[in-house]
This record gives structure tokens, C-alpha cells and sequence, in this order.
């Protein structure tokens, strides 16, 4: 089997941002001749959870999960706990997410971001579906915060997009959570981020897109999809000393094991 078309999976993309939706039936299309048997779609606003829902149900590799972006909290009505129980119960939903800290862009808000995390802890909790977890410039307060809740009771997580420093990802790794892999580890520059997922075990690491965001060379700058996949994955097996069909066969595994509605 060609290494580009060799089974793999994407773990976080926005199929219901524009630059997607538009032509969404040919993404999709795409992304299973690349190889992506399924691919999670994120709803990063509650309000938009019919139109996200509505495409997992329109596409059989599609899968969802929803919750409200640190970086849209402030803007947003404040999720309840009741609204994420709701919406997990569709048999195509996923994980809790994505939720977090982002002091980057929007620092003025992280109180009402780290209520809002809390929230979605709790949730992920009590469905038992995974955390998604989105973190910028705001690793001090997320590894205490994780800590916290996992002492007051267990939960499953993956830190998405991971690119923050190796005292986070430690602190992740040792409550037994997940780092997934985007294009930002296959740019040149990202060597110390490559250094950083070196070190983890590669049972706990996953691999994504976040399209539309973040091509991976030779795409970068872009629209990103999620057919980019292996791109990002062909470095991974590198960092890991891995055949490309190995390393695509161990985050399919590790994804089924965590993501476990989505599982092959």
C-alpha cells in the first residue's frame, strides 16, 4: 500500500469553517483516497452545534465533538453542564471540546476561560469522553489546573495542537493524558517542539490537522485539509524512529483508544 494512502487518522479539524464547508463533500472525498479513515470535526461555539452535528451525520468517516473555545468565552453565553451532557449523548459525538486557556490573545479573560475549563472537566468527567484541550502562553495555570481536577476525580484528555513547553507536556503525560501532533512540528523551526514529542510515549501521541489552519510543508501557508495528514505524520515517524506504516497504525491505535465512540 502506498505510504501516502495507508490508513491514519485525523484527530482535530473545523469542517464547518468556511474555507471547508464550502466544498465539503470533495474535502472529505480527499481526505479516504489520502488514506484518513475518520476524522473529528470540532464545534468550538455550543451555537453551532446543529450545523457541526449535521456534518458527522452526512459523512460516514466524520466524527463530532463540541464545546466552547477560551478564546470565544468571554463572547459566549457560559456552557452549562447540561448542555454538554446533551449533546454528547449523540451516538457520533466524541470528546469535550474544545476548551482550555489562551492568554495569548486573550489574557483580559482567564478567569472567566479557567471557569469555563472547569466546566468541561466536568463534563469529560462524567461522559467519560475525552478532554480536547487548547493551550497558549498559559502553561503554569493549565498544568495546575488538570492536576487539580485529576485529583478530584480521573478524566481522560488529549492536548491538541500541542506546542507549548516540555514542563506542560510532562505534566500531561504523567496524569496519563495525550499529545497530538499538528503541522507545527513538521516546520523547520520546531525542532525543540520535535525534541518534545521525542521524549513522550508514542502509545500517547496522536496526530491532527486543526484545518484550516497550519499546513504542513510542503503546504504550508495554505488552506489546510484534512488529506495533509500523513504529512504531518511522515514526520512524526521520523521523531519516532518509525516506519510510516508503523507510526500510522500506533496513533490509529492510540486513537481508538482513546476516542472510543470513534473506535474502528
Amino acid at each position: 500500500m502506498p505510504e501516502t494512502t495507508f490508513p491514519i487518522v485525523d484527530s482535530h479539524c473545523h469542517l464547518d469553517f468556511d474555507s471547508l464547508s464550502a466544498e465539503l463533500p470533495d474535502v472529505v472525498d480527499r481526505a479516504v483516497a489520502a488514506g484518513v479513515t475518520r476524522m473529528v470535526t470540532i464545534c468550538t461555539r455550543l451555537r453551532n452545534a446543529p450545523a457541526v452535528q449535521a456534518i458527522a451525520e452526512a459523512h460516514v468517516p466524520v466524527f463530532w465533538a463540541g464545546g466552547t473555545h477560551p478564546m470565544s468565552v468571554a463572547a459566549e453565553p457560559m456552557a452549562t453542564l447540561d448542555e454538554l451532557l446533551a449533546i454528547a449523548a449523540h451516538p457520533k459525538f466524541v470528546g469535550i471540546g474544545e476548551s482550555g486557556l489562551d492568554y495569548h490573545y486573550t489574557a483580559e479573560t482567564k478567569a472567566v476561560q479557567q471557569e469555563s475549563l472547569r466546566l468541561h472537566i466536568e463534563a469529560a468527567r462524567q461522559t467519560e469522553l475525552p478532554l480536547i484541550i487548547h493551550a497558549r502562553d498559559a502553561d503554569d495555570d493549565m498544568a495546575r489546573i488538570l492536576t487539580e481536577e485529576h485529583r478530584a476525580g480521573a478524566y481522560s484528555c488529549v492536548m491538541h495542537c500541542f506546542s507549548s513547553g516540555a514542563a506542560l507536556a510532562q505534566a500531561a503525560l504523567d496524569l496519563g493524558f495525550y499529545l497530538s501532533m499538528s503541522g507545527i512540528a513538521a516546520f523547520p523551526k520546531s525542532q525543540p517542539l520535535r525534541d518534545i514529542f521525542a521524549a513522550a510515549p508514542v502509545d500517547r501521541v496522536l496526530v491532527e490537522t486543526d484545518s484550516p489552519y497550519l499546513a504542513p510543508p510542503p503546504h504550508r501557508g495554505k488552506r489546510n485539509e484534512p488529506a495533509f495528514t500523513a504529512h504531518t505524520a511522515r514526520i512524526g515517524a521520523e521523531v519516532f524512529s518509525m516506519s510510516y506504516e508503523d507510526f500510522a497504525r500506533q496513533t490509529s491505535a492510540n486513537f481508538d483508544r482513546l476516542f472510543w465512540k470513534a473506535a474502528a
